[in-house]
């Protein structure tokens, strides 16, 4: 089976626990207003490779994932290439290593709940990134709603499936006391949250807005001041 992949990180350190390959797939449903990676949003783009490609490059760094590192599969969204992400994780497996996926949980439907559990069981480590938590606010960010997300969130829960819950810190969008304390008040209710990132907004992705010559949405957003990020840890912790 192959895969449309937009680049590989061979020593990733903030994508999971421990040193990581990283893998970036190609295409994404979401339209985060603060994306980095545009050039990740179609389906078209990328350069296709077959799981065994992919799973040799990552097992040529075996010996530097010893003390919690792995292999994390991120985008784009690897939802999108759901069957793709099972191969090769079930390769890896079978050779000891530690799988993580780094999703958005957008393309999942509470209405076919099981339709990745095949995935999952090939899963170690799920990075789930929830955008914001008020459904209204989430479509204006992301264009699209919350709603399966927080259902993804819940499912995993019920599955025991470890889990880190990423949240980027904008002002004027989520850097917003009442929405973090919602936020937090959701995550109260699942059992399996190891642990909760706080990745605050940057503007590093203007440049490349520029160089694919698409206005940025954000411009004039600067990023949260480190008092602004040490508050939206406290009420997450």
């Amino acid at each position: 089976m192959t895969g449309k992949i937009y680049s590989f990180e061979s020593f990733g350190t903030v994508d999971g626990p421990g040193i990581r390959f990283v893998v970036f797939v190609q295409g994404c449903p979401m339209r985060c207003l603060y994306c980095h990676n545009p050039d990740t949003w179609s389906a078209a783009g990328g350069t296709q490779y077959t799981a065994e490609e992919v799973a040799s490059r990552i097992l040529k760094y075996k010996n530097y994932f010893t003390g919690g590192g792995g292999a994390t599969v991120s985008g784009g969204e690897p939802l999108m290439q759901a069957a793709f992400v099972e191969e090769l994780f079930t390769i890896l497996k079978k050779s000891g290593i530690h799988t993580a996926l780094d999703t958005s949980g957008a393309l999942y439907d509470a209405r076919n709940p099981r339709a990745f559990d095949s995935l999952l069981a090939v899963t170690d480590l799920v990075l789930l990134d929830i955008k914001h938590i008020d459904d209204g606010e989430h479509i204006k960010l992301t264009g699209r709603s919350n709603k399966n997300i927080l259902a993804f969130a819940r499912y995993l829960s019920d599955l025991g499936k470890p889990v880190w819950i990423r949240h980027v810190l904008v002002p004027g969008i989520t850097d917003n006391d009442e929405y973090l304390h919602r936020l937090k008040a959701f995550l109260s209710t699942l059992t399996n949250v190891e642990k909760v990132e706080v990745l605050p907004y940057h503007t590093m992705g203007e440049v490349k807005y520029n160089k694919l010559g698409m206005d940025y949405p954000l411009k004039g957003v600067q990023p949260p001041s480190p008092e602004r990020v040490k508050n939206a840890k406290e009420i997450l912790k």
